[in-house]
């Protein structure tokens, strides 16, 4: 039987006070506008094209975590992705602008709400209000591609030194320590592909934002008991683990269900397995985290991943309610196995 040590457990745990950014991670860092924000690699390899991004947690997920911090005004360029891509908004107002040039409407989200945008479309991001926020990001698969960039994104870059070589690896011409003829450049997306990346509906990516307080505790779910609810909020398809599609399912694939978790003060779900990895994301409160061998404690915009298999138990040992955000991977996490004792 694997002994989980406080050491082997602790390195599994990314506070939030120690995540470190990456200040140059994408080609629209020196664009006017973009020069503040801070990119986060916290689980997986990511999207990042710079050699300077940290990842706190490499072991292979199913999916990716990261997260993406501005101030007040900060804007994420627009760009495609080929995998999926989640914001969990923790802190702060956004607004989410749709199509190449912004031109395809946009949606505002605010704190505990969750967005998933469909791939092959254009999406960026601002920070509306005052003040600096973050948010949590998932993104699909173990190796969730490149980034395909808006050809004006690829434009204003160049003005300031900054181009991509072939495989999405960022190139700063300004240092003089490139000779150009040497690398093969990425040529940006033509025309006609960027076409085919068409922007949905606005009343049909509506279907893919739920706002905080509106997923519904499913009575079915093995976690639920006395002070304790879970919620679906990306659910692909009806679960082995009781939870029925929605009300985010995607046209698209995830590879991962997202729920909601909330525990009220002194509540508890017992010791239990699974068999799926599981990261927990602390939106709000305090949760205690129990294994045979240990225990640790998660404070607010805290990232634990848990190891498949292990028995683990939640507790909320503070006088407010506990909002988790847990990724499970796969489209049909199975029932978890409580364990007796």
């Amino acid at each position: 039987m694997t002994q989980w040590t406080s050491e082997a457990m602790a390195a599994r745990l990314v506070r939030y006070a120690d995540l470190v950014p990456c200040r140059t991670a994408f080609i629209d860092t020196r664009t006017p506008g973009s020069t503040e924000k801070e990119n986060f690699t916290i689980i997986g390899p990511g999207v990042s094209e710079s050699a300077d991004q940290f990842v706190h947690i490499s072991q292979p997920h199913g999916f990716n975590i990261g997260g993406a911090r501005q101030p007040g005004g900060c804007v994420n360029s627009q760009h495609s992705h080929d995998t999926a891509e989640v914001f969990v908004v923790h802190s702060g107002h956004w607004r989410l602008l749709f199509g190449p040039n912004c031109e395809d409407g946009s949606l505002e989200v605010g704190p505990g709400d969750v967005a998933s945008v469909p791939t092959r479309m254009f999406r960026g991001f601002e920070k509306t209000d005052e003040g600096t926020g973050f948010l949590w990001v998932v993104l699909g698969q173990d190796e969730p591609g490149k980034v395909t960039w808006a050809p004006a994104v690829l434009e204003a870059a160049a003005d300031f030194g900054l181009k991509l070589a072939k495989g999405g690896r960022l190139i700063d011409t300004s240092t003089g320590e490139y000779r150009l003829e040497d690398i093969e450049l990425e040529e940006g997306i033509a025309l006609d592909a960027a076409a085919q990346l068409k922007t949905p509906p606005l009343e049909k990516l509506l279907q893919c934002v739920v706002a905080k307080g509106s997923a519904v505790p499913n009575p079915a779910s093995a976690l639920s008991g006395e002070g304790v609810a879970e919620a679906g909020v990306i659910v692909p398809t009806a679960t082995s683990d009781g939870f029925p599609a929605g009300p985010i399912s995607g046209w698209w694939p995830h590879g991962f269900n997202l729920r909601q978790l909330t525990l009220q003060s002194g509540a508890y779900v017992p010791m239990h397995t699974r068999a799926e990895e599981e990261v927990i994301f602390i939106q709000s409160g305090t949760l205690e985290v129990s294994w045979p061998e240990g225990s640790l404690i998660m404070g607010a915009g805290d990232t634990f991943t848990t190891p498949i298999g292990m028995p683990r138990a939640f507790r909320n040992t503070a006088s407010v309610p506990c909002e988790a955000v847990v990724v499970r991977g796969g489209e049909d996490p199975a029932r978890p196995v409580f364990v007796e004792g």
